[in-house]
């Protein structure tokens, strides 16, 4: 008589993935709380069985291994194209993350659309919406394509058919979380089913030599749902930010294995869809009023485009035991530090102020290149003075005081003089080697004193 297997079960932590043999309270790894969720453990799929019964791919020395020269896909988009590095390149799984109502779909649908031909058809796969449903985003959009193909359908073996079947250039799965596997017992969603989904998709695409992208929600944290193996499976991560209350979009590449991990694209909300801006700097100045104090221009580099950004600053005496310290756009523990050099090295007292500060259009600043501009905003607020419209500021604030060198200097100069500025306060140490652009002054400084008494 044939011996019936106990079947085994496991616990599965939904945030990190970690596996137990019983239920924990809390995560060893993650200290998430009641993050166990009890699952069982499938067979051994087909899919692992027709691995070991295909040939092997045997080790190759790396001079005998041909190099792959098929073209990118070009987006409709040219954003899109920069931030994926020039395209999209045929075989790669893409991860699309952002907020809920962010424009993750609406994004997709369009590229998807665009890029739909006869010969090359395009799939989208919706597992939130029906395909009546999908149809009536794509009217509102004003998109119409007898070769982009919609599939409302959740069950992966369904979808890869329809892949082998129809063979089609890119695919778009909205969304990986509500995939599952039918072997698997546990819900769409859950780590099991999303890791195992999304290694599926990732054979897909090199198997089939196509680009497969892929929508994942996010928590309320931030991060992106599922394991943390979906971000190191996939070729490239896509994050999409921005405030619903803000028209502005910035997709962001966290990581790329075929391009720069820096660029960014903006994309503008309107009515019909996403569209590209190509001078984001020119929009986020826009609506810059001149006779404000607290406010500062100051350029960033995200990738190896330049854009200037306007810092408000606003500091008001407190009317609480505690002095406030609101940071939008910008690293609150940075504000700190900055607001620190501010009192210690330059004397003005900061410690008894509320503080907010503020970039304007939704762009987040993560390099140190913006700290002197943000220092001297706070400074014009306290002393309610304008600074001049037509400067920029450059520079990373030490915790002496000092004024430290940037990168690409060159580049952010010329896209200030390409707007109209015409002075910009930058670190001495950065002038090395300079090749100034002409129309726009150079004002070299060394520490936060020099430049408040330049400005102020």
């Amino acid at each position: 008589m044939a011996r019936v297997k106990k079947e085994v079960t496991q616990f599965i932590c939904q945030n990190c993935g970690h596996r137990s043999l019983r239920w924990l309270g809390k995560c060893p790894e993650c200290d998430g709380w009641n993050s166990f969720v009890e699952e069982k453990i499938a067979a051994p799929s087909s899919r692992v069985a027709a691995a070991h019964a295909a040939e092997p791919n045997r080790p190759l020395p790396l001079s005998a291994i041909t190099e792959d020269h098929n073209q990118r896909l070009l987006c409709k988009s040219q954003e899109l194209n920069r931030v994926l590095g020039g395209g999209i390149v045929p075989g790669s799984l893409i991860l699309f993350g952002g907020d809920p109502g962010i424009g993750k779909s609406t994004l997709l649908l369009q590229e998807a659309a665009a890029l739909a031909a006869a010969e090359a058809p395009v799939l989208y796969v919706t597992g939130e919406e029906s395909a009546a449903q999908t149809k009536m985003r794509a009217n509102r959009l004003g998109l119409n394509s007898a070769n982009l193909y919609i599939q409302a359908e959740t069950n992966l073996d369904e979808i890869l058919a329809a892949i082998k079947q129809l063979q089609p250039q890119l695919v778009v799965v909205d969304s990986i979380q509500t995939i599952y596997r039918p072997e698997f017992e546990s819900p769409p969603g859950s780590v099991s089913q999303v890791r195992e989904c999304a290694l599926a998709f990732l054979h897909a695409a090199k198997a089939n030599h196509i680009a497969i992208f892929l929508v994942g929600h996010v928590t309320k944290d931030g991060f992106l749902a599922g394991p943390k193996v979906l971000e190191h499976m996939v070729d490239t991560l896509l994050q999409f930010e921005g405030d619903r209350d803000h028209v502005f979009r910035i997709l962001r590449s966290v990581k790329n294995r075929f391009g720069g991990t820096r660029e960014i694209g903006v994309f503008e909300m309107r009515q019909e869809g996403l569209y590209e801006v190509a001078n984001p700097s020119e929009i986020f100045l826009s609506q810059r009023k001149d006779d404000t104090s607290g406010s500062a221009v100051i350029c960033t580099m995200e990738g190896s485009r330049p854009i200037l950004v306007e810092v408000q600053a606003l500091l008001t005496p407190s009317n609480y035991g505690v002095p406030q310290r609101v940071a939008n756009g910008i690293d609150g523990r940075r504000l700190a530090l900055l607001l620190a050099v501010l009192e210690k090295r330059v004397g003005i007292r900061v410690g008894t102020f509320d503080v907010f500060v503020n970039v304007a259009g939704g762009v987040r600043l993560d390099e140190p290149a913006a700290d002197l501009g943000i220092v001297v905003a706070a400074a014009s607020s306290v002393r309610n003075a304008v600074l001049d419209p037509r400067v920029i500021i450059v520079g990373e604030v030490g915790l002496g005081g000092e004024v430290r060198a940037v990168p690409q200097l060159e580049k952010r100069l010329s896209e200030a003089a390409k707007l109209g500025f015409k002075s910009a306060i930058v670190p001495k140490y950065s002038l090395k080697g300079l090749q100034k652009p002409s129309g726009i002054e150079v004002l070299p400084v060394e520490k936060v004193d020099d430049t408040l008494a330049k400005l102020l």
